[in-house]
């Protein structure tokens, strides 16, 4: 698989040295029962329904939309309510060793596609990181950064580097959800992304 580096050496997708067990995440998930997630703020950037749940937020945002977006600006973040009904996701959080900022479910329904777009801020070069970790998923579901498809598996811990142009499918029956992160790449991070950087996919 070709992937695009910069100078840093790091390239456009890393999966992490650790990962967890999908079962107890997919049965946080289930617990959700009907939970009313929040649409996407940027219709223009897909088709279908793209939505997600805040876990964790900018201390000051109150409205629901303002609590899934990612404010590079901000500083202060907190958890919300909802975090503390998922005991499985809240420990999956805690196993990493940066700062959290945006926590966020984000859920992909049958049918749906997210067009291929670009997040300028989310690059560990200019400090910031995006970590996916799938919790449902499905061989309908396809995602490709950069023009090259990224195959990830429930429970894998992956950074995208979505400053670059990266699109998703769900071609799918059934949702794909994904717990969202972006973190500070501090020491442990930046550890974290050269040791899957050198390890095989």
């Amino acid at each position: 698989m070709a992937t695009a580096q910069r100078q840093s050496g790091l390239p456009d997708r890393i999966r992490l040295p650790f990962a967890f067990d999908p079962a107890p995440l997919a049965g946080d998930l289930a617990a959700l029962g009907l939970a009313e997630w929040i649409r996407h703020f940027v219709p223009q950037n897909y088709s279908g329904e793209w939505s997600a749940l805040p876990l964790r937020a900018e201390a000051s945002a109150t409205h629901p939309i303002l609590m899934i977006a990612s404010n590079p600006d901000a500083t202060d973040f907190v958890d919300t309510p909802l975090l503390a009904m998922l005991p499985n996701i809240a420990a999956a959080l805690a196993a990493f060793g940066c700062p959290l900022s945006c926590v966020r479910l984000m859920r992909l329904t049958p049918g749906s596609e997210i067009h291929e777009h670009l997040d300028l801020d989310l690059d560990a070069d200019a400090g910031w990181a995006r970590i996916h970790v799938p919790i449902t998923t499905n061989e309908g579901v396809s995602f490709h950064l950069s023009g090259t498809p990224v195959t990830m598996a429930p429970g894998e811990v992956w950074y995208l580097r979505l400053s670059d142009p990266h699109r998703a499918a769900n071609h799918g029956s059934t949702d794909r959800v994904h717990l969202v992160i972006d973190a500070r790449v501090d020491g442990w991070l930046a550890a974290q992304l050269q040791a899957g950087a050198a390890a095989p996919v």
